[in-house]
């Protein structure tokens, strides 16, 4: 792990769990709350952690650069009338129900985000994250998959406007991150990586390798369409094989990534069987290469999650404490209060520890291929389609 060699910081104010589809939603505000308590009792976020700053709400103007103007006035609309009877852009769905407030509460995520951005690109922080960001489905035109606007792709456009030249923009959700990527789908100056169960199988059906890029920016959009039942070893096999070549042949000037943890054995909503312990490493790595590749300027966003009270808080911790340069050991003790305080709000017996003491170590590509697994040819697939395209090798 390299050390963080500039200040880090997480946007953050309470009000941001504002963000709320309802009790029987799975995209539950709780596990935001129960994060940051978790981050805090165990001295990540605080004294002697990261730093906290406020989040503002991004303006109608800011949202305007990626979204059109009549999804957001759809959006204000619907959330100051909130009811049946009304659907359209996405909105009034079972995945997105509206809400009152529903747009002062999407705005201020963006704004959240975007001041991670800011932050990050103004060099008053080298990593910034933005824990309740991450909204990757959302297009220019409508809300789709629990996100009403994509702050991610705000943010993007946000720093090309500012003159980054190169953002790389790498997905770990379960679900493909196909709002961000249709974004900037012909846009070269963006390249956007999304590892997630295959298509086939899992929400929004898209993200398959042949998906790379529009006719003036081939090879921008990647993407690993992973098989079901992928655990920690293959994901991470995965990873490595696709994401640091692309990323050291690119060199951006900013990395920016997404951090659903629903890749877990126990999310309710898909079929990867990642552990706390294998999402650990991928913060780490992503840490690791944001100093390689772009001199450590790193923005982090959350994401999917549904295991609300025993993934979320202790995956979000591990990247919290991966942004700040201070990462956890996966055995560190799961405080007391917090455990009581889940118990008291949850009705449930939360972990003991911030890691399943699963083993995380990989087969690396160089050391074979093998035609007949699944994992390698959905690998394979998308080095064959990619790698010619940045001049590299796609073979072993």
């Amino acid at each position: 792990m390299i050390d963080c060699a500039g200040p880090a910081t997480l946007v953050f104010d309470p009000s941001l769990t504002d963000y709320d589809f309802g009790p029987e939603h799975p995209m539950a505000p709780l596990r935001v709350d129960l994060t940051v308590r978790l981050a805090t009792a165990l001295g990540v976020v605080g004294a002697g952690g990261l730093a906290t700053v406020p989040a503002p709400v991004a303006s109608d103007d800011l949202l305007a650069t990626v979204h059109e103007p009549a999804l957001i006035e759809a959006v204000r609309r619907m959330s100051a009338r909130p009811g049946p009877g009304e659907e359209g852009r996405g909105l009034g769905t079972d995945d997105n129900p509206v809400f009152r407030g529903m747009h002062h509460a999407a705005a201020h995520i963006v704004g959240a985000s975007h001041e991670a951005f800011r932050r990050v690109w103004t060099g008053e922080a080298l990593h910034a994250a933005n824990i309740t960001g991450g909204l990757h489905h959302a297009m220019p035109d409508r809300a789709s998959g629990f996100c009403i606007y994509n702050d991610v792709a705000v943010g993007i456009r946000w720093l090309l406007d500012q003159g980054a030249q190169r953002v790389a923009y790498v997905d770990v959700d379960v679900h493909h991150g196909d709002g961000v990527e249709r974004i900037f789908y012909d846009d070269p100056r963006v390249l956007t990586i999304s590892l997630h169960e295959t298509g086939q199988f899992l929400f929004p059906g898209t993200g398959f390798p042949a998906d790379h890029g529009g006719p003036d920016a081939e090879g921008s959009a990647v993407n690993v369409a992973l098989p079901p039942g992928t655990g920690d070893a293959g994901w991470r096999r995965a990873f490595h094989a696709v994401v640091p070549p692309l990323l050291r042949e690119f060199r951006p000037d900013v990395l920016v990534t997404q951090h659903g943890c629903d890749s877990h054995a126990d999310d309710p909503l898909a079929d990867l069987m990642l552990s706390v312990d294998g999402q650990r490493e991928t913060y780490l790595d992503l840490h690791a290469l944001a100093h390689e590749v772009a001199d450590g300027r790193w923005i982090a966003t959350g994401g999917g999650g549904y295991a609300v009270s025993s993934v979320v808080p202790r995956a979000w911790t591990h990247l919290l404490a991966a942004v700040g340069g201070r990462p956890l050991d996966a055995g560190t003790e799961v405080p007391g209060e917090w455990r009581e305080h889940v118990r008291a709000t949850c009705g449930r017996r939360a972990p003991l520890r911030m890691g399943e003491d699963r083993p995380v170590g990989f087969v690396r590509w160089e050391d074979g291929y093998d035609p007949a697994n699944w994992l390698d040819r959905a690998i394979n697939a998308t080095r064959s389609e990619i790698f010619p395209l940045h001049g590299l090798d796609p073979l072993p």
